[in-house]
């Protein structure tokens, strides 16, 4: 307790840096897509990465006692006493805007929390959906940047950086991105992409997926935890929706670089779509059926607004209804037209920024009327 000014500083940096040297394990690990049989339980000691029963695991210490029990399915649990730093957890490689289901028991003894934490890279983001901690609040000392309702709690969001740290990709400068739960749990369902929208609402971006897991990290404590994590197919609400990539394609726009996506990722008739960064999310991924549809969600499809056939209709989306205003060619040369109007998706303006609109206009050749399908 002498040390009491100092420890939320040591613990947003030390406490990390032990996270990041987790990661850093599971760079050379790759997870595989699952197992033929289940695997017995298994008891680890020492730093390790790896799979079991389908799902990647993590495990991380500086020094110090600690025992993780990898179990059936997603489900590990731990023990830790005596120790500095450690971090350990179950999840997936690569992760995703999923939505998790989580349940079991937090009990640390002084410093810890559990959280879905992971990694994504281009940009370098390592970041946190805090559900639960101990004595010790891991935002201390980080400015507010806002909130987002969703999964029965309100989450305060925040961004650190942390210079010339250990990462994914050895030392490097790099944002944290947190999430952290004002009514604390141990079990329930994350919302994931209603955490990941609300972020970039804020303008903190994340890249490719990397690993994920809900862990259980520790510093300077004792405490055990019992978890078992899965994937879930609904979530609490809130925050603008989403949900895990899934199928379906990205439509990647030549110039910009950036994917056809639906803002905040909507469902509701009407929105228009725009240009984003690629993410993987659900409203990023397009299905093109054999009827010439663009759909997304599984029920939504690209729609000329209002069956316009003229330049600058919006393109938005709508329930499917097999109307020549929803079906399009996809070309050759790049260019997606509409089959009702002969017009070419275009990028307003040729602006290339996060946000721009998506319309149809006359076909000629820009690079803004360019697009990718890309798994």
């Amino acid at each position: 307790m002498k040390d009491v000014p100092a420890r939320p500083a040591r613990r947003r940096g030390r406490l990390l840096i032990g996270g990041v040297s987790a990661v850093a394990l599971a760079v050379a690990s790759i997870a595989l897509a699952g197992t033929a049989h289940a695997e017995a339980d298994r008891t680890i000691t020492s730093n390790q990465t790896g799979t079991h029963n389908g799902y990647f695991f993590s495990y991380w210490k500086d020094n110090g006692n600690v025992t993780m029990t990898l179990g059936a399915g997603g489900s590990y649990s731990v023990q830790w006493s005596n120790m500095n730093n450690m971090v350990v957890g179950k999840g997936w490689k690569p992760g995703s805007a999923h939505t998790v289901n989580y349940s079991g028991t937090f009990s640390p003894n002084g410093n810890g929390y559990l959280s879905l934490y992971g990694w994504t890279t281009n940009p370098l983001i390592e970041y946190y959906i805090v559900e639960n901690f101990g004595s010790y609040n891991p935002s201390s000392g980080a400015t507010r940047l806002g909130s987002v309702t969703t999964d029965g709690s309100t989450y305060d969001i925040y961004r650190t950086q942390r210079v010339n740290q250990p990462s994914i990709i050895g030392t490097a400068t790099f944002y944290q991105y947190w999430s952290v739960r004002q009514q604390h749990r141990s079990s329930g369902t994350i919302t994931v992409a209603n955490h990941f929208n609300a972020w970039r609402n804020l303008g903190l971006n994340l890249g490719t997926m990397n690993y994920q897991i809900m862990a259980t990290e520790g510093y300077q404590s004792s405490g055990s935890s019992n978890i078992t994590v899965s994937e879930g197919s609904g979530g609490g609400g809130g925050g603008g929706g989403g949900g895990t990539g899934g199928s379906g394609q990205e439509i990647v726009g030549a110039a910009s670089g950036r994917c056809i996506d639906v803002p905040n990722a909507s469902t509701t008739n009407g929105t228009q779509v725009q240009l984003y960064d690629c993410w993987g999310g659900s409203n990023q991924r397009f299905t093109y059926t054999s009827s010439k549809q663009l759909q997304v969600y599984g029920n939504k499809c690209l729609d000329a607004n209002n069956q316009g056939t003229s330049n600058g209709t919006a393109v938005i989306i709508w329930d499917c209804n097999g109307q020549p205003n929803q079906q399009w060619n996809v070309n050759s040369n790049g260019t997606i037209s509409g089959v009702q109007s002969g017009l070419c998706l275009d990028a307003v303006g040729a602006a290339t920024a996060n946000g721009t609109k998506i319309q149809l206009y006359s076909c000629w050749g820009g690079s803004n009327q360019q697009w990718s399908l890309r798994n």
